[in-house]
């Protein structure tokens, strides 16, 4: 069983930065996939960032160049930087791990962009 805790969320104006954390703890031996999911009111959830195994990371088209997902094995935690956030980045962002066919999530962080 693989425990994830978020952290850094917050309200933020548009046009600024945020950092998101998650720590991994429990069984996390040979997680092969950690990072980021959000859904916003209303929508569905959607990829953010996920950082995979052999040093893999996929990005959703709408957050490509303005977010960047980094892990740090040794802490196990993966972070997401979020610069250039615009209104429609609001939502629960939550962190998201793999292993051994097993989707894990954590509890949401809620973002808030204001125009």
């Amino acid at each position: 069983q693989v425990h994830l805790v978020e952290s850094g969320g917050g309200l933020v104006q548009a046009g600024g930065s945020l950092r998101l954390s998650c720590v991994a703890s429990g069984g996390i031996f040979s997680i092969n996939a950690m990072g980021w999911y959000r859904q916003a009111p209303g929508k569905q959830r959607e990829l953010v960032a996920v950082s995979r195994s052999a040093g893999r990371i996929d990005y959703g088209d709408s957050v490509k160049g303005r977010f960047t997902i980094f892990r740090d094995s040794a802490k196990n935690t993966v972070y997401l930087q979020m610069n250039s956030l615009k209104p429609e980045d609001t939502a629960v962002y939550s962190c998201y791990a793999h292993q051994w066919g097993t989707n894990y999530w954590g509890q949401g962080t809620q973002v808030t962009v204001s125009s």
